[in-house]
C-alpha cells in the first residue's frame, strides 16, 4: 500500500515550519529573496526549495480571507516524470517500492530536465543551473526508511501536516472531509486516487494555485492524459 501524506489546509496556519524543517533536514541554504507585496517567501520552488508555503489573499462570500499552501511533490501513484525521464534514461527517477516515494537520482543530470519539469501536471521539478540536476521532495525516504516522520510533518504544531500508511491516511481524509463539508460545503480532496500527498481544501482548489490540483482546461486530468500528452510533446 505504500505511505501518504494527508495535508489539512483548515489547519494550515502558515507558520512555515515545515518549510524550514525541509531545509534544516536536507541542509539546504537559504535563498536571497526580495519584498514582492507578499508574505509568501520565497516566492516560488527552487533546486534547493523542496517545500514553500503558499499565500493568497481574496474574498470569499463576501469576507476577506487568507488560504495557505504548504506546496511539495504529491508522488504520484503512476508518476508522469518518471514515464518522461525513463525516455532518455531508466534508473533516472526511481519509485521506492516499501513507501510509494518518487525519488530523483544524480542521473537526472542525464536527462532532458525541461521535458521532464513539463510532464508534472504540478509543475514541481526544478533543475540546478550549474549541474543540469533535478531536485523536488523525497518524503523524506532516509527517515521514514528508519521509522520517522518526514521532518515537515514532525515540525507541524496544528495537525496540518499528516503521514501514515496510506490506509490510515485516506480514512483520516474521508472523516475529515465530512466534518469539514458541515461548514463549508465546497470542501473536496485534492487528486485522491491519483497521488500520494492529498490535501483537503475547503474552497475550490484552484483559489489556492493554478497547480494545486492536476487539471486540463475540461476537466480533471488522468494519468492516461497526462502520458499521452508527455508523448505527444516528445515527438
Amino acid at each position: 500500500m505504500g505511505k501518504m501524506f494527508f495535508i489539512d489546509l483548515t489547519r494550515c496556519t502558515a507558520c512555515r515550519g515545515c518549510q524550514i524543517a525541509c531545509k534544516q533536514w536536507k541542509n539546504l541554504p537559504a535563498e536571497h529573496t526580495r519584498n514582492t507585496g507578499s508574505y509568501q517567501n520565497p516566492p516560488d520552488l527552487s533546486y534547493v526549495t523542496l517545500k514553500t508555503v503558499r499565500f493568497t489573499e481574496g474574498t470569499f462570500e463576501k469576507k476577506f480571507e487568507w488560504l495557505f499552501f504548504p506546496e511539495q511533490c504529491r508522488h504520484c501513484l503512476e508518476p508522469p516524470c518518471k514515464g518522461q525521464a525513463d525516455v532518455d534514461l531508466e534508473g533516472a527517477v526511481l519509485k521506492d517500492e516499501a513507501t510509494g516515494a518518487v525519488l530523483f537520482t544524480e542521473l537526472t543530470a542525464k536527462v532532458d530536465g525541461d521535458m521532464v519539469r513539463s510532464a508534472c501536471p504540478y509543475d514541481i521539478p526544478r533543475k540546478d543551473a550549474a549541474t543540469g540536476r533535478l531536485s523536488k521532495c523525497d518524503m523524506c525516504n532516509d527517515r521514514v526508511q528508519n521509522g520517522l516522520l518526514p521532518s515537515c510533518v514532525k515540525a507541524c504544531p496544528t495537525g496540518c501536516m499528516n503521514f501514515g500508511d496510506e490506509a490510515e491516511m485516506t480514512e483520516l481524509a474521508n472523516k475529515r472531509l465530512a466534518e469539514v463539508k458541515k461548514v463549508h460545503p465546497k470542501a473536496v480532496l485534492g487528486d485522491p486516487n491519483d497521488v500520494r500527498v492529498v490535501y483537503l481544501f475547503q474552497r475550490d482548489p484552484k483559489s489556492y494555485f493554478e497547480h494545486a490540483v492536476a487539471e486540463l482546461e475540461t476537466g480533471p486530468l488522468t494519468r492516461k492524459q497526462l502520458f499521452a500528452r508527455m508523448f505527444r510533446e516528445r515527438a
